[in-house]
């Protein structure tokens, strides 16, 4: 089967759990446990059907990719990946249109990502999210922040 790589040019998701003004932001660390918590188990790969919906880095460690709007991917990566924070665009090796764990990679693109001696951050497992009830936990989340606050 031939091996793609896939290109998103210049997107920039809009995270799901952003931060409303004023509101406390959660840290990489806590937004990476909150994705956890409703991630299902592990599973070999996930179809991508041409290009992706968004993407949210997770720290330098992890990243939740969206293939349609209620159906994301958190992507545990095999170890920091750098530029991932300054990434205004991702690209995603696949086979055919299948993204594999342990297989397929990320490669943050950008302006701001360096350019000479780019490497691929390799893909170490990949879990299917509830998204519903990970916009739930976010909402109540950041209500109770802003009710601690006040």
């Amino acid at each position: 089967m031939k091996r793609k790589r896939t290109c998103l040019a210049a997107l920039l998701a809009t995270a799901p759990l952003s931060a409303c003004a004023g509101t406390p932001r959660m840290s990489d660390a806590e937004r990476l446990q909150l994705h956890r918590s409703h991630a299902g188990e592990p599973v070999p790969g996930f179809h991508l059907p041409g290009q992706l919906n968004g993407w949210t880095a997770l720290g330098d460690e992890a990243l939740v990719v969206w293939t349609r709007p209620r159906e994301a991917w958190l992507l545990e990566l095999a170890g920091p990946c750098n530029d991932l924070r300054h990434a205004t665009a991702l690209s995603l090796t696949s086979t055919g249109s299948r993204v594999q764990a342990r297989f397929d990679s990320v490669l943050p693109l950008g302006p701001m990502v360096g350019q000479v001696g780019r490497v691929p951050c390799r893909i170490e497992t990949i879990r299917p999210l509830d998204t519903a009830a990970l916009r739930q936990a976010g909402d109540a989340l950041r209500e109770a922040r802003i009710e601690a606050r006040d």
